[in-house]
């Protein structure tokens, strides 16, 4: 495997088919500008933060002081990068509806029967 340099990460078109298929510019999350940033740095950016490339650079060393939180986002591609963290590290929403699948109907009608032998007694009237 070739060793990482900056030229051959920036040289990479960044993209994240798990959570943005369709790409970042079709998203409707980013600008024109932030999704243009993530598709040129995103590669550089992800090796600097899971630590495969050590900053070369004053510009790698800022970057990854602002992905660490420790200093403000400067440029549009840290905040490009910094909200791209947030969209696909929020927590996910439940359901109103509850996580089990019902199969058909009959597995309602055996529901119901279960109900009735836990000692759910139903009257009624005529």
């Amino acid at each position: 495997m070739s060793s990482l340099t900056k030229e051959t990460l920036l040289k990479r078109l960044f993209s994240d088919p798990k959570n943005y298929p369709y790409g970042f510019s079709r998203s409707g999350d980013f600008s024109i500008a932030e999704s243009k940033a993530l598709n040129e740095y995103g590669c550089l950016f992800a090796a600097l933060v899971d630590r495969q490339f050590a900053p070369s650079d004053e510009e790698d060393r800022q970057f990854l002081a602002a992905a660490l939180g420790e200093v403000e986002p400067q440029s549009t591609a840290e905040r490009a990068w910094l909200k791209y963290q947030k969209r696909i590290n929020r927590p996910k929403t439940g359901s109103i509806y509850g996580t089990r699948k019902t199969t058909d109907s009959n597995s309602r009608d055996e529901d119901a029967m279960m109900d009735v032998e836990d000692g759910l007694d139903i009257e009624l009237d005529d």
